[in-house]
C-alpha cells in the first residue's frame, strides 16, 4: 500500500501477489489489486480483483466505487452508472460527493445534460466547494450553452484547485465563448506556466495566439 501511494505500481503488485497467495479471501487486499490494475491501465484485471472483493464483502462501497471507475475507464458508463448509485444511496458512505460527481460525469459522457447538473448539484451540496464537481458542473453548463454559470463554477474551481491545468483550460474556453478574450489569453497562459511540457499546454499555446489580437 505504502508503494501504491507513491505511485510505484509495479512494486505495489510485486508485494500484494505476495500478500494473496497468503490471504486470497482478503477483500481490502482484493481492492487494492483492483487499484493497482486500474493505475495499470489493465482494467479488465481491475474490474475482475474488485468483483472478488464485492463478493467476499458486498456492502464495501469503496471497492464499488472503483469498479464504477474502472468501468467508466472502459466507457461503460451504464454499468458504471449503475455501481456509482449503489454507493451514493449508502448513507453510512463517509465521502458520498465522489460517487455522486461520477454520476455527474457519467451522464455529461452521455450527453443527459439535466442529469449530470442534478448530480453534480448534489455532490456540491454534499461537500461545498469540490473542486472535481465545480469544474464538472461547469463543463455542463458550457454544454448546456449556460456560458455565465460556467465562469461562475469554473473560476470557483480555480481558486480551490489553483494548480489543476484541466481547470484552467476549460475556463479559459469559457471565457473565449463569452468574448472575455484578455481573461482566456491569461488562463491558457496559467495552463502553459502549470505544466509546459504536456498536450495541453501546446494546445492552450496555440489557443491564446488566437486570442492575442482581440483584446
Amino acid at each position: 500500500e505504502a508503494y501504491l501511494r507513491q505511485g510505484k505500481y509495479s512494486q505495489a503488485l510485486k508485494e500484494l501477489l505476495k500478500a494473496e497467495a497468503l490471504t486470497p479471501d482478503d477483500y481490502f487486499l482484493q481492492n487494492d489489486l483492483g487499484l493497482v490494475y486500474y493505475y495499470k491501465g489493465k482494467q479488465d484485471l481491475a474490474i475482475r480483483h474488485y468483483k472478488k472483493a464485492l463478493a467476499l464483502k458486498n456492502d464495501y462501497a469503496p471497492a464499488r466505487n472503483n469498479l464504477g471507475n474502472a468501468y467508466a475507464e472502459k466507457r461503460e458508463w451504464d454499468k458504471a452508472i449503475e455501481q456509482y448509485e449503489m454507493v451514493s444511496s449508502d448513507l453510512l458512505y463517509a465521502t458520498p460527493q465522489f460517487p455522486l460527481s461520477n454520476l455527474g460525469l457519467a451522464y455529461y459522457e452521455k450527453k443527459e445534460y439535466q442529469l449530470s447538473e442534478k448530480y453534480y448539484l448534489k455532490a456540491l451540496k454534499a461537500k461545498q466547494d469540490f473542486d472535481r464537481a465545480l469544474y464538472g458542473l461547469g463543463k455542463t453548463y458550457m454544454a448546456m450553452g449556460r456560458v455565465t454559470e460556467a465562469i461562475s463554477k469554473l473560476e470557483r474551481a480555480a481558486l480551490v484547485a489553483p494548480d489543476a491545468p484541466p481547470v484552467h483550460f476549460e475556463l479559459a474556453r469559457a471565457y473565449t465563448m463569452n468574448r472575455e478574450y484578455k481573461n482566456a489569453y491569461d488562463s491558457y497562459q496559467q495552463v502553459v506556466v502549470l505544466n509546459p511540457g504536456s498536450e495541453m499546454a501546446d494546445q492552450a499555446r496555440l489557443e491564446s495566439q488566437k486570442l492575442k489580437n482581440l483584446f
